[in-house]
């Protein structure tokens, strides 16, 4: 009995030992170090050494996102993305992806809203062979018409199948509501007929003018020799410069002037899912953090205030959250659920309930409380890997962020009060002319809507989203 009793309190002391550590790491989380530098070409470039694991992640972005297409050629920046590893002047499709698979490398191309990446992890021994595809993917990709336009059939083909899973879509429509005319407006995957216009030559031309190295930004994060690293970059990034602007006016966000709801119908639809929101707010928002804390509460976590009053009191929808698409110079807000047909108008009524609930009443001590536990201890997980932390110092570099946000995350989220809550909830949630997508059986749920706002009814398998 003595030994259980002193294993038992051996066992608390542990554990109350372990739980003090964690909230110590969770308070002294901080960034790595680093160094950044700047190519002659005026690439810029982050180094982070992390020698826990031999590996190395390579992140590239470039100012050649979704907000650069035109709209009789929307789509063209993602097309072009993938389009990257094709093939290059000195490595074929079929090399670089023996080459990679055969070394268990992994890479990935894609365009964003706002920029498009290049993002490889490889084993460090693996540098000379890696390196050399990467830089050639980056300054000389071919873009072989042969695999273009496969690439863009599939991409073509892929629009029906989009089409058949509402969530696939709805934020397309929804963002073509709150950003209006804006570039934000664009649709990654275009539409069949915007792709219909691409040729092989737009994704060449499209490389030239927006794969620039003075906009863009590289972090490599990983266990590699500094030293050796920038040597190896100042070479291989020797060729490649800026011959063309790839430039866009910065154009002003304006918030929707009038409540409207878009009606998406598909006649199949045994569900009704929707989004439901506004404008939001620009990513480097001094405020962000205050922001994110307040969404935990509302939709942001799976105890959130929408899921659990949608999902867990009433048995609505499997699932409710909120969140803000913040981009570099304003973004959106929104909630999302689905439901049963026959439970549309319960779910709409609810979600909008709990909203106006934070919006008159904030949030209590206990609440805020738990959020801000919540997001501390979810903080330091998100920025563990090389990949996390190339993916901060591009984001970082996009979107203007200061680099000690990851610093001072913690003071940030403990400054919040119930007072300033309730100010963050004034000024950055939107209250009024709130947009709304409902995709599903129009005469279920037009009749329901019509009090929101302006109804616009879309059939889904018309090739546009607005």
């Amino acid at each position: 009995m003595k030994n259980f009793k002193i294993s038992k309190i051996v066992g608390f002391f542990a554990l109350f030992t372990l739980g003090i550590c964690s909230l110590y790491a969770q308070d002294n989380f901080k960034l790595p170090a680093y160094e950044t530098f700047t190519l002659d070409n005026g690439l810029e470039v982050y180094f982070v050494v992390q020698k826990e694991v031999p590996l190395v992640h390579f992140r590239a972005v470039f100012p050649a996102g979704v907000r650069y297409d035109s709209n009789e050629k929307s789509g063209l920046a993602d097309l072009t993305a993938t389009a990257l590893p094709f093939g290059t002047k000195n490595f074929s499709k079929s090399k670089i992806e023996e080459t990679l698979d055969f070394l268990g490398a992994s890479i990935s191309t894609s365009a964003s809203t706002e920029a498009a990446t290049l993002a490889a992890s490889f084993v460090n021994k693996d540098l000379d062979q890696v390196l050399p595809i990467l830089v050639d993917m980056i300054t000389q990709p071919t873009f072989p018409s042969e695999e273009v336009e496969k690439q863009l059939q599939r991409n073509i083909a892929g629009i029906d199948q989009m089409r058949e899973s509402p969530r696939s879509v709805i934020g397309n429509y929804f963002n073509a509501m709150v950003y209006q005319n804006h570039p934000y407006a664009n649709p990654a995957s275009g539409t069949k007929a915007s792709l219909s216009n691409i040729q092989t030559k737009d994704v060449a031309s499209f490389y030239k003018r927006h794969y620039t190295p003075s906009q863009s930004v590289l972090a490599v994060v990983g266990d590699f020799d500094p030293e050796q690293m920038r040597s190896l970059l100042k070479t291989s990034f020797r060729g490649w410069t800026s011959k063309e602007s790839s430039s866009l006016a910065t154009q002003a966000l304006e918030a929707p002037s009038q409540a409207q709801v878009t009606v998406v119908h598909k006649a199949d639809a045994r569900e009704t899912t929707m989004l439901i929101g506004g404008i939001g707010v620009p990513r480097n928002t001094p405020d962000y953090i205050g922001i994110q804390l307040i969404n935990t509460i509302l939709g942001g976590r799976f105890t959130s205030w929408l899921n659990d009053e949608l999902r867990v009191n009433s048995g609505l929808t499997y699932g409710a959250r909120s969140g803000f698409s913040a981009l570099k110079e304003g973004g959106t807000f929104s909630m999302s659920t689905f439901t049963a047909n026959e439970t549309t108008q319960p779910t709409i009524e609810l979600a909008l309930k709990t909203y106006q609930k934070l919006l008159e009443e904030g949030v209590d001590e206990k609440t805020l409380t738990s959020a801000k536990n919540y997001m501390k201890g979810q903080f330091p997980p998100d920025f563990e890997t090389n990949a996390a932390i190339a993916r901060f110092l591009t984001d970082a570099f996009v979107y203007d962020i200061p680099l000690d946000y990851i610093d001072t995350f913690n003071t940030s989220v403990n400054q919040i009060t119930v007072q300033r809550a309730k100010e963050i909830i004034a000024t950055y949630f939107p209250s009024e002319q709130l947009q709304m997508v409902f995709i599903g059986n129009a005469s279920i749920i037009t009749p329901i809507v019509s009090k929101y706002g302006l109804v616009k009814q879309i059939d889904i398998s018309e090739d546009r989203f607005q």
